[in-house]
């Protein structure tokens, strides 16, 4: 695409979903589906050359939902015009600088129904057969998308591509996770793939590494969810083990606010002589994180406990669950979680002693970051 200068701004087009000149006549042709013409939620990925089919959608008065870039903070923002938008307003709506003024946040709890899945592609075969720019991205959108049931096997997915993007793609290349499409619009042709490859079920949670839950929080309170409805959630990276669950949910947050003494112990062992702890560490908060930013993460991952003991100045808290169990489930889910720059220790403590309302910190294991996103 670039030595034949068919890519456009921006450029190169290498490590990216590439955009092309043409794209937006390519997107226009989707006027010409009818699953375009019948959908109400169309979910459209953020890349360039996607921007005309998120602008239409718009203008047809269509939910527009995109997903957040690299799923930093959550999964989708649904795009919101203010009232009377005039034209212009909606072309920058459908821009990159429009998801970040307006739009708002979709959580996990949030009734979604996409009628439409648009995303971007590298190269696609004319069997419906997609590879995207190796990140994983898109197929751990879907997979996200299914488990919260905002998308079923009969969801319609079409992908916008240059003509020289369609290519011959070998079926050995796909696995279970990855995304196939049913319509591809290109500058001069629309392809009804047909395909039959069943798209994703759901998160294969053997291929997600914890370096990828460590980047992805919507995707570690997903886990939590799936865990206490008894499903294998074991990671690609780390032991298989039985995991308890606990439907019961604990009551509003509070807070204990305590002075740290100076003599205790930094690291122990995660459960001392009276067996296992109830009780989870959390170190290395931010100076001058308050204690509602650590509640608010608490509150979107879905591992609210009984009971916090702030100890700011310390940079660390404590955190009080019902039981051991609970406590071990909020580790797995809370492990690698970041407040600003910085990521957070996270392990048992020791259970409390007499007069003691915190317990001592877990050594923390030496995370594994041998696997990335690609590994998706």
């Amino acid at each position: 695409m670039e030595s034949q200068h068919l890519a456009d701004f921006p450029r190169p087009v290498h490590h990216r979903i590439p955009n092309f000149k043409g794209s937006y006549l390519a997107g226009q042709s989707i006027r010409e589906l009818e699953v375009f013409a019948r959908a109400q939620e169309v979910k459209v990925d953020p890349d360039k050359p996607l921007e005309g089919v998120r602008l239409l959608a718009l203008q047809s008065k269509k939910t527009l939902l995109v997903p957040t870039p690299r799923l930093r903070t959550g999964l989708f923002n649904k795009i919101t015009p203010p009232p009377g938008a005039t034209k212009d307003i909606l072309r920058t709506c459908a821009t990159s600088q429009g998801v970040r003024s307006y739009s708002t946040p979709v959580g996990l709890d949030s009734r979604v129904l996409v009628d439409l899945v648009v995303v971007g592609s590298v190269a696609v075969s004319e069997k419906g057969w997609r590879i995207g720019k190796g990140e994983g991205y898109a197929d751990l959108e879907y997979a996200m998308m299914v488990s919260m049931g905002a998308v079923s096997q009969g969801t319609p997915v079409v992908t916008i591509v240059h003509d020289c993007q369609v290519v011959d793609i070998p079926e050995a290349l796909l696995e279970d996770h990855d995304l196939t499409v049913d319509y591809i619009l290109t500058p001069t042709r629309v392809i009804v793939t047909g395909c039959e490859r069943p798209k994703p079920t759901g998160i294969i949670w053997s291929k997600v590494s914890r370096e990828v839950m460590g980047k992805v929080p919507i995707l570690r309170s997903l886990r939590c969810r799936e865990r206490q409805a008894g499903r294998d959630v074991t990671l690609q990276d780390e032991p298989r083990h039985l995991l308890g669950t606990s439907s019961r949910q604990p009551p509003p947050l509070s807070t204990v606010r305590r002075h740290q003494d100076p003599q205790q112990p930094e690291s122990c062992s995660g459960q001392g002589e009276d067996g296992p702890s109830n009780t989870v560490f959390i170190g290395n908060l931010p100076r001058g994180t308050r204690v509602s930013e650590l509640k608010r993460a608490l509150r979107e991952l879905g591992t609210v406990p009984q009971r916090l003991t702030w100890q700011g100045p310390q940079r660390r808290a404590f955190l009080h669950y019902e039981g051991p169990t609970s406590a071990q489930q909020a580790v797995s889910c809370l492990r690698g979680l970041r407040l600003g720059a910085a990521t957070l220790k996270v392990a048992l403590a020791r259970p409390q002693r007499a007069g003691d309302g915190t317990g001592s910190c877990a050594e923390e294991p030496r995370p594994d970051r041998r696997s990335a996103v690609s590994d998706l």
